[in-house]
């Protein structure tokens, strides 16, 4: 998408950092290069505390593993395994609370088609995941 004349960089800028919900990018090799105010607040690091950190900062070390097999491949083949949909997927909060964010992924590619990274954007999900999951509990079977 080409950016119209009339939007300056400085607009782009300030609605990433602007914009409530947690945007997130990474480079190739999931070093946190952007990390706005909603993921601050989302996430409780400061943009100091994130910006050349790996993703990890924010995975649960157990998923760790099938994250960076996702990522590679992601990175490999310029695209997400879920398209443009929003998942619910487990996080870490600074101070140690599990989160379950409401996420969306893609893949950031250059005019070649080559893969420069992957940008996320979230919002905290952990209140509906928890409601859900307890609704589903008192069902019946």
């Amino acid at each position: 998408m080409a950016q119209p004349s009339n939007v300056s960089p400085a607009i782009y800028r300030h609605i990433v950092d602007q914009v409530a919900d947690a945007l997130i990018f990474a480079d190739r090799d999931g070093i946190i290069r952007v990390w706005n105010t909603g993921a601050e607040t989302l996430f409780g690091f400061s943009a100091q505390q994130a910006l050349g950190a790996s993703l990890d900062l924010i995975i649960d070390e157990r998923f760790r593993a099938a994250h960076w097999h996702g990522y590679r491949l992601a990175m490999q083949s310029g695209q997400t395994s879920h398209g443009a949909q929003v998942r619910t997927t487990r996080a870490m909060h600074q101070d140690g609370r599990k989160l379950y964010v409401e996420i969306s992924f893609a893949v950031v590619c250059d005019e070649a088609g080559a893969a420069l990274g992957s940008v996320a954007m979230g919002r905290d999900g952990t209140a509906r995941y928890l409601a859900t999951k307890a609704a589903r509990k008192r069902q019946p079977d």
